[in-house]
């Protein structure tokens, strides 16, 4: 399948000297579900918004559909849909009025646009609710409402930045069901996220970025087979000298027959072990005997959080997102 999506050493820098992104290169089949895992505050809005020309980039080649994102920024806008962090529907228009307004904005037929809004309803469940004022609606209803509207106009390339973010397990799995219907039907999807879950279940394939750089990248089964072992993680009870009680406890860890890693990080020790289920009696054990204090432990199949701790030191950590950066509507694009 051809790139979508080519990017190569992009770099962003902002006014006060920050480096945004730095260097980064990756590229997006068509058709393809491809995620951008990391923390906020890793470059995933930056890139997003260099790639859906809302914001222009400091150096390196993007270009998306074919087209350069700066010299041909407005024949991108035609084939993209765009859904932010924030909703930004209109809370004093129907659900219906929102999807009529926005495709009067994309200069859409009127009855190919009431035949796609009807369709889209559907979609997203919202037919019976369509009449009302969208403020009413409850926030699961708005982000269902905000992805129909980033639809309307049939983009086949359609970005999502964090479109889950403040939404309850079961709204959030009710948007994961769409988004899945929507790429079986062949629109292309780039998703940025700092929900390890979503990523594992959406993306096909996936690069996790931190600090403006990324750090692995892969399909999220290539990327958990990496890890090799199971994960034990462990806390220990407050003691008078915290410090010096983890480092004695990695160290009699490390000892341990079938303990492959110790990685330490601000939520305890991680330990990667062959039959993790096994080896936990024989911690508890050596902890008893060395005289160090468990707090808790438990023990899972390797995530992606796991790899992004194998390769940063630390875990994700889910943040509530800033309003400041979810784009304009205006830039939802139309599809010729």
């Amino acid at each position: 399948m051809p790139d979508i999506i080519a990017v190569k050493d992009l770099v962003e820098v902002y006014s006060d000297g920050t480096k945004a992104v730095d260097g980064i290169s990756f590229n997006v089949q068509e058709g393809e579900f491809f995620g951008f895992l990391g923390p906020n505050g890793a470059g995933k809005s930056t890139t997003i918004k260099i790639l859906t020309t809302l914001l222009r980039k400091t150096s390196g080649s993007v270009t998306v559909a074919g087209f350069d994102v700066q010299a041909q920024a407005a024949e991108i806008r035609k084939v993209i849909g765009v859904e932010a962090q924030e909703t930004v529907i209109d809370p004093d228009l129907t659900g219906r009025e929102n999807l009529m307004l926005q495709g009067h904005f994309q200069q859409m037929p009127h009855d190919a646009l009431g035949k796609r809004v009807d369709e889209l309803l559907k979609l997203v469940e919202l037919t019976d609710v369509s009449g009302r004022r969208a403020g009413h609606y409850s926030g699961g209803m708005k982000k269902r409402l905000d992805l129909a509207s980033a639809l309307v106009h049939d983009p086949k390339l359609l970005f999502l930045d964090e479109p889950t973010t403040g939404l309850d397990p079961q709204s959030r799995a009710g948007i994961w069901d769409y988004l899945e219907k929507l790429n079986e039907e062949g629109v292309t999807i780039f998703l940025t996220t700092q929900y390890m879950e979503e990523a594992d279940k959406l993306c096909r394939r996936l690069s996790i970025i931190d600090k403006g750089k990324i750090v692995i990248e892969g399909s999220p089964a290539e990327l958990k087979s990496q890890v090799g072992a199971d994960t034990i993680k462990l806390t220990l009870e407050n003691g008078t000298d915290k410090q010096q009680s983890y480092t004695k406890a990695k160290n009699v860890l490390t000892d341990i027959q079938g303990v492959k890693d110790v990685i330490t990080s601000e939520d305890g020790l991680t330990v990667y072990a062959q039959g993790a289920g096994l080896i936990i009696a024989d911690i508890v054990r050596t902890f008893d005997s060395n005289k160090i204090r468990l707090g808790s432990v438990s023990f899972s199949s390797p995530t992606l959080d796991d790899i992004f701790l194998q390769h940063t030191g630390r875990r994700i950590r889910v943040e509530d997102v800033s309003k400041s950066n979810a784009p304009p509507m205006m830039f939802r694009g139309r599809r010729r």
